[in-house]
């Protein structure tokens, strides 16, 4: 059997508690081409280069037809996101959709759910309390509820459909990976089969809003016409499962990284306790550190790209690795260490150029409040296994169970 290549064992599970020397291995060759003919790009200035270079394509439908992901696009009976795809339909569906997210055409949306984020964080933890627990899955009984009852709130989607979904989005996330690993519940379920099924309910959840408006954003999709008109069913369709999926999957993990991080530093943890307003520049430590998505793993070279030395020729498959460019010592001084008050912080948590998360500011308030409200809520938390056990996915990393005991829950 051939001898893995750097990139493989990133992917590979193994490796998946901690990536990071391997991330450190792969910077001493920033355009590395793989034996299929895929490029992996790990150095910071080279990534931000090609995440700012219309060269490189989100659409995954123009690589070479043959490319299993790009027929599997091509066949879907829906379109593929908004975000997996270029100028000038990317634009387009983009500030339709960021008119419902942020100013100017709502400006307060997300500031005005600070109140709620705190209710919907205190009642976690005050059933928990409830129940005198002493040990907690900080994934199940925390991180996963929490963001899922957000965007379900938000998007209007009953709370009680919560556990279909979970299957489906698990399944689509875990199919970005370059070799997907699924977990054993997920394999009787095909991504097709997962794709389809989110979208025909998503596509009866839509007539239901069309035909009983509400105040949630997927009421607002529906009705809104902006200058560059009014989303298509299709478009509707492919836009609420994005934020349906892309609304929980990425904060789930940066909650239960950033605790894990904490945990790992007990006087952060303390620190934090006494000075609440740390956790803004703590937020975007731990998306330097500790990253929810490790890398791109859906653009293409639409022409040659030289970058690096190097020449990246048309229709190749390009992976940007995220978290490697975000400990890189030419960018960032001490990168290996976790310093929550870092000033210069310019990091790829979110990506950047044209396709930088629309939700992070919704991403950001989530965590602030979660990480805070756990710092000051839970007495004397200590880790039950570290490592803990991992998600299968390498894009999405982060813990499958984050198990800690505590001496109880502070009212």
């Amino acid at each position: 059997m051939a001898e893995e290549t750097l990139f493989q064992q990133i992917n590979n599970i193994a490796h998946r508690a901690n990536p990071y020397p391997l991330y450190t291995e792969l910077r001493k060759t920033p355009v590395l081409r793989e034996p299929d003919g895929s490029y992996i790009v790990s150095k910071y200035r080279f990534i931000t280069d090609l995440l700012h270079d219309p060269r490189l394509s989100s659409d995954i439908r123009t690589r070479d037809p043959e490319d299993r992901k790009a027929r599997a696009a091509a066949a879907s009976e829906f379109p593929v996101s908004f975000i997996r795809t270029d100028p000038p339909e990317h634009d387009r569906l983009r500030r339709m959709i960021t008119r419902q997210f942020g100013p100017p055409h709502t400006p307060n949306l997300v500031d005005n759910m600070k109140n709620e984020l705190a209710q919907i964080v205190n009642d976690l933890l005050d059933g928990l309390h409830t129940q005198q627990r002493t040990r907690i899955d900080i994934v199940d009984d925390f991180a996963y509820p929490f963001p899922v009852t957000v965007i379900c709130r938000l998007l209007g989607v009953p709370s009680e459909d919560e556990v279909r979904f979970h299957a489906w989005a698990n399944k689509i996330a875990s199919s970005l990976d370059p070799q997907p690993q699924d977990s054993e519940e997920n394999q009787e379920l095909t991504t097709q089969q997962a794709v389809s099924e989110i979208g025909h309910y998503m596509k009866d959840l839509i007539v239901l809003h069309k035909q009983q408006p509400g105040e949630d954003m997927l009421s607002r999709l529906i009705s809104d016409t902006s200058p560059d008109g009014q989303l298509s069913i299709m478009e509707l369709i492919s836009t609420a499962v994005t934020l349906l999926i892309a609304g929980h999957e990425t904060t789930v993990n940066l909650q239960t990284n950033g605790m894990l991080t904490l945990l790992r530093n007990p006087e952060v943890l303390l620190r934090l306790r006494n000075e609440p307003e740390l956790i803004v520049p703590l937020v975007e430590e731990t998306l330097r550190f500790e990253p929810p998505v490790q890398f791109n793993s859906q653009r293409t070279a639409g022409r040659d790209i030289h970058i690096g030395g190097e020449t990246i020729p048309k229709g190749a498959p390009v992976y940007l690795m995220l978290a490697a460019g975000n400990r890189d010592p030419e960018r960032f001084d001490d990168p290996e260490r976790f310093i929550p008050d870092r000033t210069d912080n310019q990091h790829l948590g979110f990506g950047n150029g044209i396709h930088y998360c629309f939700g992070a500011p919704l991403a950001r308030l989530e965590v602030q409040t979660a990480l805070n409200t756990l710092a000051r809520r839970l007495i004397n938390p200590r880790l039950v296994t570290d490592p803990p056990p991992y998600r299968p996915n390498a894009v999405l990393r982060g813990p499958r169970h984050l198990l800690i005991d505590i001496d109880g829950i502070k009212q």
